[in-house]
């Protein structure tokens, strides 16, 4: 179990997909995401939603992401967040997404 006060440090954000690019030197098949965060800026994430998401339906899509997290190197690129999804029956990632339009940077909670 967590404490509120552990929960409180996870600063989970929206964004919005500026650019999208596919990442052959991942293990596993991934794009090299860019994210507008509105205040907190623009961040890069590398993300294994190859499989359900195509690049143009990505790009201009919102999405919530943990953005406090230490930049994490993998292959050539380095990852300033973490985009969130839920895992199906199939082990591929659907993302988390706010069904209505909101500013980039809203702290989810």
């Amino acid at each position: 179990m967590i404490t509120w006060d552990d929960f409180e440090k996870i600063e989970i954000r929206t964004g919005t997909i500026l650019e999208v690019n596919d990442f052959p030197q991942a293990r596993k098949p991934a794009y090299q995401l860019t994210i507008d965060f509105g205040p907190l800026g623009i961040k890069q994430s590398s993300a294994q939603i190859t499989h359900h998401y195509t690049k143009q339906q990505l790009k201009g899509q919102q999405v919530v992401a943990v953005v406090n997290f230490p930049r994490k190197q993998i292959a050539n690129f380095f990852s300033e967040c973490l985009v969130l999804g839920v895992y199906d029956e199939n082990n591929q990632v659907i993302l988390l997404q706010p069904s209505q339009p909101v500013t980039n940077g809203q702290q989810v909670g």
